[in-house]
């Protein structure tokens, strides 16, 4: 039986999935949300953790219902938080959705269109959000690509 077990642990397929984290703080009395892509290897890349993106201030307040119920369907509880802050793994799905809204929302000062922003976010499938998110931080100019975003989510004919 012992035997088994091994030998089943011996032939599953490595994890080729990217590894990622939230993090979460009070900073002076405001919460600030990120989220860290962790070296592993799928990602030969990464050699240290790297912050994708992240929230504070208003903007987080403003879309912190939205924001925690994600981090609750991934299995973070933020309003559980310890004073010091957290550290918790999220799937790749989650990640992806989450950082793509941290960098498309944090310079927006509209709240209608942050609004329109997320739910367009939230609405787009898995590999559109990675596509975005990709383009955003792997470009020499990511604040265009941003624009772009937020230009065809914002736009009336959505």
């Amino acid at each position: 039986m012992m035997r088994t077990k091994k030998k089943d642990a011996y032939m599953a397929p490595p994890s080729v999935q990217p590894i990622y984290e939230v993090r979460a703080r009070r900073a002076d009395n405001q919460l600030q949300v990120e989220i860290w892509q962790m070296p592993s290897s799928s990602s030969p890349h990464v050699t240290a953790p790297l912050r994708v993106a992240g929230l504070a201030g208003r903007n987080l307040e403003i879309n912190q219902i939205r924001i925690f119920k994600r981090l609750r369907d991934a299995g973070i509880r933020l309003d559980v938080m310890p004073v010091e802050g957290m550290r918790a793994p999220i799937i790749e799905a989650a990640a992806l959705r989450l950082a793509l809204m941290f960098r498309v929302l944090a310079p927006m000062r509209s709240r209608a269109a942050m609004v329109q922003v997320a739910e367009g976010i939230e609405e787009m499938p898995r590999e559109e959000a990675a596509y975005w998110l990709g383009m955003a931080v792997h470009r020499k100019n990511p604040r265009r690509v941003l624009t772009a975003l937020r230009v065809l989510l914002t736009s009336t004919a959505r």
